[in-house]
C-alpha cells in the first residue's frame, strides 16, 4: 500500500514538473544555430497557432449557434405576441361596435314609443 501510495505521489509531481516546462506559446526561433533545432521551433509555433485558430473558431462557432437560437427564440415570442396583438384589436374593434349599436338602439327606441304617444 506505501508503495502505491508513494509512486502515485511520484507520478502526480511528476505530471505537474512536464506541465511546467512545456509553457505552449510563441517561441522566438532566431535564437538557435542549429536548422533541427529551429525547425523543430517553428512547428511548435505553426502547431501552437492552429491549436489557438482551432479552438477560437470553435469558441465563435459557438457563441454564433447561441446567438441563432436566441434569435430563433426571440422571433417566436414576436410571432406569439403579434397573435396576441392582432386577437386584441379583434376584440376592441367588435367592443367598439357592440358599443355603437348599443349607442343607435336607445335613440331608435325613443323615437318609436313617441310616435304612439303623440296619437
Amino acid at each position: 500500500m506505501r508503495i502505491v501510495a508513494v509512486a502515485s505521489v511520484l507520478a502526480i509531481s511528476l505530471c505537474s514538473v512536464v506541465h511546467a516546462q512545456d509553457i505552449p506559446g510563441l517561441e522566438i526561433c532566431t535564437a538557435e544555430k542549429a536548422m533541427d533545432r529551429r525547425t523543430s521551433c517553428l512547428q511548435s509555433n505553426i502547431d501552437f497557432l492552429q491549436k489557438t485558430i482551432s479552438k477560437q473558431s470553435l469558441d465563435q462557432q459557438q457563441k454564433l449557434d447561441a446567438a441563432n437560437r436566441q434569435i430563433q427564440a426571440l422571433r417566436a415570442a414576436l410571432i406569439a405576441q403579434q397573435g396576441v396583438i392582432d386577437e386584441l384589436k379583434a376584440s376592441q374593434a367588435k367592443l367598439a361596435d357592440e358599443l355603437k349599436k348599443k349607442a343607435d338602439a336607445p335613440a331608435s327606441k325613443d323615437a318609436a314609443p313617441a310616435k304612439p304617444g303623440g296619437k
